[in-house]
C-alpha cells in the first residue's frame, strides 16, 4: 500500500529493540509515509539519532528545548500533526508513566498530548512481561483506546526464549496499512458539527457566554473524519487549533450567526451534531459605547435566540440523522429525553453538570446515551476522544 501523505510519529524507548526502529521508520518512509521520531534520552543508548535521522530525513527530538539552537519542540504541535503515534519498542518504564499519566519527558508529554490513535509495540525480556503489573498496565492503556502490537515469541537479548520480542518492522508495517485501509463506516458522508459557545454582545467590550471549551465536539469531527466523514465544523470562538486541512470550518460568534451558516450547510448533510453550547438568550439593547459604572445595579433585558436543533429538526429529512447534547443539573434524564423529542433527535447525549470532570472545559467526560427508540447506553468517566468513539458507535446503529 502507498502510505504517501501520511503523517506518523514513531516513538523509541530504551530497550536493546531500538535497533528495529530503523527498520521500522526504513519500511514506513519507503511505503510514502512522513516519519517524525521522538526518542527518550535512554534510547539513544541504544540506537543513534545520526542513524534514525538519516532514515526518516528529519532531526530526532528527545528534548523539549535545545540550548545549542534556541529551538522548542512543541508536543502539542507534534500531537496534532501526526495521523498515527507508534511507540516502538515500548519498554515497562515507558509503559508505566503512560498507564499512570506520568509526564516527565519529550515522548510522554508527546503522549499525553496526541489526539491520533496510537499503538504501542511492547519490547522485553518475557518474565517482565508477563508480570502482573505489566499486564495491568497493557490493559490499562489498551482501555484508554491505543491498540497494543503484542509482542512475538523467539529467542530474547537475556539468552532465553518466549514472548517478549518487540513484534518485527515487516508485522508492524503490516498493522498499520490495516489500520490505514480499514473499512471506513462514514466514507462519503457528509457530517456537520456545532461546536464551542456563542458570544451574544452586550456592549463594544463586553458579551454574555458560557465555558464551552468545543474539545467535545472537536474530539467528535476527528472521530467522524478516522471514519471516512466529510466534516463540516460550524464553532463559536475557542481556543482550540483547528485542523484546517482536513476539515470545512465555518467561524461564527453570535447564534444568530451559526443559525444562518448551519442553516445553509443543512440540507447536503447526513449526520448532523449539535454539540455547541449556543446562549439561550441575547441582550435586547447593544449599547453603542461601553456601558460605564452609573450605580449600583444593571438591568439587562435578554430576548430569546433561535432555538438551532429545534428550527432543523423541523425540516430534517427522513434520511438525516440529528444529534443532540444536554447538559443537565436536575430531572436529568426526564430533560434530555424531553429535549429528545421536542427537537426531533435521533439520539441524545446525557451530560450531568454536577458530576466531577464532566462538560465544560474537562479534557474528560461521562455521558448516557438515549435513542429515540428506547434503548441507553452508559459511559464510564473516559477521555472526550473515548467518548466520541463511543457516540460514533451509536450513530452507525442508527444509520444501519
Amino acid at each position: 500500500m502507498n502510505l504517501k501523505g501520511k503523517r506518523i510519529l514513531v516513538g523509541v524507548t530504551g530497550s536493546i529493540a531500538a535497533y528495529k526502529t530503523a527498520i521500522l521508520t526504513r519500511l514506513l518512509i519507503k511505503s510514502g509515509a512522513e516519519v517524525q521520531l521522538v526518542a527518550t534520552i535512554a534510547a539513544l543508548d541504544f540506537i543513534t539519532p545520526l542513524t534514525l535521522a538519516t532514515l526518516s530525513k528529519r532531526p530526532v527530538l528527545s528534548v523539549f528545548f535545545e540550548k545549542s539552537s534556541g529551538q522548542w519542540h512543541n508536543h502539542v504541535e507534534l500531537g496534532l500533526w501526526a495521523d498515527l503515534f507508534i511507540v516502538a519498542p515500548l519498554s515497562a518504564n515507558t509503559l508505566a508513566k503512560f498507564a499512570q499519566g506520568g509526564c516527565d519527558n519529550l515522548l510522554t508529554a508527546t503522549y499525553l498530548s496526541c489526539r491520533c490513535p496510537v499503538m504501542l509495540a511492547p519490547a522485553m525480556d518475557l518474565d517482565m512481561y508477563q508480570h502482573p503489573s505489566v499486564r495491568a498496565n497493557l490493559e490499562k492503556v489498551a482501555s484508554f483506546g491505543n491498540v497494543i502490537l503484542d509482542a512475538e515469541t523467539g529467542e530474547l537479548a537475556s539468552g532465553l526464549s518466549g514472548q517478549g520480542r518487540m513484534m518485527e518492522p515487516e508485522h508492524i508495517l503490516e498493522q498499520v496499512i490495516e489500520f490505514f485501509n480499514s473499512k471506513k463506516d462514514f466514507q462519503g458522508k457528509k457530517v456537520m458539527i456545532t461546536m464551542g459557545p456563542t458570544q451574544e454582545a452586550l456592549d463594544p467590550v463586553r458579551f454574555l457566554s458560557n465555558h464551552s471549551s468545543g474539545k467535545m465536539g472537536y474530539a467528535l469531527a476527528k472521530t467522524f473524519e478516522a471514519q471516512g466523514a466529510s466534516v463540516s465544523l460550524v464553532t463559536g470562538p475557542v481556543a482550540l487549533k483547528l485542523d484546517e486541512s482536513r476539515f470545512q470550518v465555518h467561524r461564527v460568534t453570535t447564534a444568530a450567526e451559526m443559525f444562518e451558516v448551519a442553516k445553509s450547510l443543512h440540507a447536503q448533510m447526513d449526520v448532523v451534531v449539535f454539540a455547541a453550547a449556543v446562549a439561550d438568550f441575547r441582550p435586547q439593547n447593544v449599547a453603542d459605547q461601553k456601558i460605564k459604572k452609573a450605580g449600583e445595579e444593571l438591568t439587562l433585558r435578554l430576548i430569546p435566540n433561535v432555538d438551532i436543533a429545534l428550527e432543523l429538526g423541523e425540516i430534517k429529512s427522513a434520511n438525516q440523522i440529528h444529534v443532540g447534547f444536554a447538559l443537565e443539573t436536575e430531572q436529568e434524564e426526564g430533560n434530555a429525553k424531553t429535549k429528545m423529542v421536542r427537537k426531533n433527535f435521533d439520539l441524545v447525549v446525557l451530560n450531568s453538570a454536577t458530576e466531577v470532570g464532566v462538560g465544560f472545559k474537562h479534557d474528560t467526560n461521562q455521558v448516557r446515551i438515549f435513542h429515540k427508540g428506547g434503548n441507553e447506553v452508559q459511559s464510564a468517566l473516559l477521555s472526550k476522544d473515548a467518548i466520541a468513539e463511543i457516540i460514533l458507535e451509536e450513530v452507525k446503529k442508527v444509520a444501519s
